[in-house]
């Protein structure tokens, strides 16, 4: 158990027998009152973000969870597989779980997944992946660096804008966070 004062951005916490994480958090002490914690969190299980004002004595249940690296294999449309790196066990996870990730899912794409009492809650990503353009409009001659972009199909179906001068088959960064174009890879 942790005090409400000590939640981070990124924790995941045990509130009202469900799994939350911690999207972001405001310390407040307004004037002559209590201090308290100002707490948006998502979901885990329904994916719903909340807002809870915690009392800055309340104490709050950290979830311990077990992270495990993990490769993806592919999906038949309804699972998406992955293997165990360390013990070669293979498992599938449906597109609920996974939500926008799948989008970035590539065969061989190392990922992090986290367990909680044996169930997987989610799974992270790299910071950028290298997706191929299957679809664009054709790049065009002598286009330098600019602040034009269009929109660009990736081969998992994302959409991303790109620069003028990309061209379909080629190779690019996309940052998962924000799903943008970084560079040619």
């Amino acid at each position: 158990m942790i005090q409400a004062t000590q939640m981070r951005p990124g924790m995941v916490i045990k509130f009202e027998n469900e799994l939350y994480s911690v999207f972001s958090v405001f310390h407040r002490t307004p004037g002559n009152l209590r201090g308290f914690v100002q707490a948006r969190m998502r979901s885990l299980r329904s994916g719903n973000m909340t807002e809870h004002r915690f009392s800055s004595e309340d104490r709050v249940e950290r979830a311990a969870l077990d992270e495990h690296e993990m490769e993806y294999l592919y999906d038949d449309g309804e699972f998406y597989y992955f293997m165990n790196t360390e013990t070669f066990e293979q498992m599938h996870l449906t597109k609920d779980l996974l939500g926008d990730a799948v989008q970035y899912l590539i065969p061989q794409l190392n990922v992090k997944v986290e367990f909680y009492e044996g169930k997987p809650i989610s799974v992270g990503l790299p910071a950028a992946v290298e997706l191929t353009v299957v679809e664009t409009e054709p790049g065009l001659k002598g286009a330098s660096v600019s602040n034009v972009t269009k929109p660009a199909k990736m081969e998992t179906g994302l959409v991303v804008q790109v620069p003028p001068f990309i061209s379909e088959g080629e190779k690019i960064r996309v940052n998962t966070a924000e799903g943008t174009y970084l560079e040619r890879a």
